[in-house]
């Protein structure tokens, strides 16, 4: 519930025109949280008792929420108000998943799938392979490089379009996997790790700054829980789906077959929504259109 207030938050609080740099710095501080948090639970967990852990963590859900209280929440421009007593009452599948938000939310549930590979068994195929002790920063260079991108890569959406930024994205993120399935040594699992870090973590703020764009402004809240429902169905049925390929299949070629998916998933975006990329135009922009079409 809170992702999906705080995401509709900084949609509207952003510019149109820095959309999708404003988001970046959104994913940006999830990301930071990511890293910071299993480093300070790991180190927490070897001197302290569980109690205490989630007595922190209740301190800070404590200071979240008045933090959250001063908040300048943005005042959203609602439809006629006809037509919202018109549709209020009825239950319609638009009411609860923005459709505009579907063909990208079908990648996004794609590509957080082959993710979660990643995020589940990243430590069980280190001690396959004896790199334990390594794949401890795994995590921690996946999110330098997103926190040394992130800000680039807004700028580049915002200055060019969303395929700039997600063609490369998936390239780099595919390559990350093929890569990671093939390490012997610590180099390579820790350059897998920057690579699935640009690829993958660019993706996530990208995408969530279209599924944005592709609805009107009443409607963001419904697009950004659509995008997060997308994200968290891939993250939560992949470990579990994985979990009966891995036998067949072993850890090396997991990630072989989820490059392969990745990189296959380039196609895929393209027809959902890569080869209308450029006919988008922004929210002020059509207003713009409008009202020349007016006069």
């Amino acid at each position: 519930m809170a992702s999906t207030a705080t995401g509709t938050i900084v949609a509207e609080v952003i510019p149109e025109s820095r959309k999708g740099e404003g988001i970046g710095y959104y994913s940006m501080s999830i990301t930071l949280a990511t890293a910071i948090g299993p480093f300070f639970g790991l180190y927490m967990g070897q001197h302290t008792s569980y109690q205490t852990i989630f007595s922190f963590c209740t301190a800070l859900g404590i200071i979240s929420f008045i933090i959250a209280l001063f908040v300048n929440i943005p005042v959203i421009e609602r439809l006629e108000e006809d037509t919202v007593q018109k549709h209020k009452h009825a239950f319609k599948f638009s009411n609860f998943i923005e459709p505009k938000a579907l063909p990208i939310g079908l990648v996004v549930i794609i590509l957080s799938f082959a993710y979660s590979s990643v995020l589940s068994f990243i430590n069980f195929y280190a001690m396959e392979i004896d790199l334990v002790n390594v794949a401890s920063l795994f995590f921690v260079v996946y999110a330098v490089a997103i926190l040394v991108s992130r800000p680039f890569t807004g700028r580049l959406m915002d200055k060019k379009d969303a395929n700039s930024v997600m063609y490369p994205a998936f390239i780099i993120f595919g390559v990350g996997l093929l890569l990671l399935s093939g390490v012997a040594t610590s180099i390579p699992l820790l350059l897998a790790g920057a690579l699935i870090g640009l690829g993958y973590g660019n993706m996530q703020s990208t995408a969530q700054a279209i599924s944005v764009k592709s609805t009107s402004p009443e409607r963001v809240g419904l697009a950004t829980s659509t995008y997060y429902i997308a994200l968290d169905a891939g993250l939560g049925f992949g470990p579990y789906v994985l979990g009966f390929i891995i036998p067949l299949t072993g850890y090396r070629y997991l990630y072989v077959t989820m490059g392969i998916l990745v990189l296959a998933t380039t196609i895929l975006y393209y027809f959902m929504h890569g080869r209308k990329e450029g006919s988008i135009l922004p929210r002020d922009s059509k207003a713009k259109v409008g009202e020349i079409e007016e006069i």
